[in-house]
């Protein structure tokens, strides 16, 4: 029996599998036969061929960022009038109403590194967006802005988080986790939180029982080690939060979008192709063993080959995104509405249901 042969006994069995041995299982099996064994593992998890889908609206609460990230378009200084803005409580109502009008009731808020706005900022925010819409669910910033604000405020982050959630909090994205290296960060986001900030942030999450997603960013400067670490990393933080919380209740990545950046004009970035990103969800599906759900990316790979990822560990195809302007300002131009994301999940072969950040049925 070969060595590929002895890994794919071992990865249908689900069993935890090393940083070479996912190399090599990346760089010598054929596509089809990791798709076989991706698509087995979903299928031990999620009975029959159901996938699942989301109606929620992405909302930038400021433009201002001094991360310094070189694969982002959309962020500008404080000072720069013409382009900085914060975004207004009527505008929030404006938005909100309109995702409610969809069906949805959830806004993933992001709001970079702000060099001002500190702790009460969020709080009263939140609270105010609770008080108004009771119903609304945030699943809003990320640990890089939980790391930012602890900073700010020198305190833990453990105190950030549960004032937080005092104030309406319901669910962490896995936001600015791009590659987990320190290498790679210090090179494309200079004056963002390094890895260990991101992990311990998560792990405290994990400990309040809040429910998290983890994410990946990938196909510019990192090296394909680089990219199988970062999943063993979440791998092993999902294993180490306390018995019976939520975790990492997704992994999702996607290839770099890159048009314009300063990151594109500093490196020659080449395009991830669709067999790439499908090996990517694959790998995935088979490294994260211990995390349920593996979300395709339609969003900036494309109709297609997210139809592929389906059949290839993928078993959730995101949010319909009734606003998005991060990845969209550096290339990304895919879009759907509620009936063409349902659609698209039954052309691949399966049966849509709405959910929720928890992953339970709407």
């Amino acid at each position: 029996m070969t060595d590929l042969e002895k890994l794919s006994e071992r990865a249908l069995a689900q069993e935890y599998l090393g940083l070479d041995e996912l190399v090599l299982m990346y760089e010598k099996m054929p596509l089809p036969h990791l798709m076989y064994i991706a698509d087995s593992i979903r299928r031990q998890k999620h009975k029959g061929d159901k996938v699942s889908w989301q109606i929620d609206r992405n909302v930038n609460i400021t433009n201002v960022c001094i991360a310094g990230c070189s694969f982002c378009n959309f962020s500008c200084r404080l000072g720069e009038s013409e382009k900085s803005y914060t975004t207004t409580m009527d505008e929030y109502s404006e938005k909100i109403e309109e995702l409610f009008r969809r069906g949805g009731n959830q806004l993933l808020l992001q709001g970079g590194l702000h060099p001002k706005y500190g702790l009460e900022f969020y709080c009263s925010l939140f609270r105010e967006l609770k008080a108004k819409y009771p119903d609304l669910k945030l699943h809003a910033l990320g640990p890089p802005e939980v790391a930012h604000i602890a900073r700010m405020e020198k305190k833990s982050y453990r105190y950030v988080l549960e004032e937080l959630v005092k104030s309406g909090l319901d669910s962490l994205p896995g936001a600015g986790a791009e590659i987990l290296s320190d290498r790679v960060r210090k090179e494309l986001s200079p004056a963002k939180p390094d890895v260990k900030a991101w992990l311990d942030v998560m792990y405290e999450a994990h400990a309040l029982n809040l429910p998290t997603s983890a994410t990946m960013m990938f196909g510019h400067i990192e090296t394909l080690s680089e990219r199988i670490e970062h999943l063993l990393m979440i791998r092993d933080l999902q294993d180490r939060r306390p018995a019976g919380t939520y975790g990492f209740l997704a992994f999702i990545c996607w290839p770099v979008q890159s048009f314009g950046t300063r990151m594109a004009k500093k490196y020659a970035i080449e395009p991830v192709s669709p067999s790439e990103y499908v090996r990517m969800t694959a790998i995935s599906r088979i490294a994260l063993v211990n995390i349920n759900n593996i979300q395709a990316s339609w969003l900036t790979a494309g109709k297609d080959t997210a139809q592929i990822c389906l059949h290839s560990g993928a078993n959730d195809f995101g949010s319909i995104m009734i606003e998005e302007n991060v990845v969209s300002s550096a290339g990304a131009s895919n879009r759907f509405d509620a009936k063409g994301i349902q659609d698209a999940i039954r052309e691949a072969g399966f049966e849509p249901w709405l959910r929720n950040q928890k992953y339970e049925q709407v």
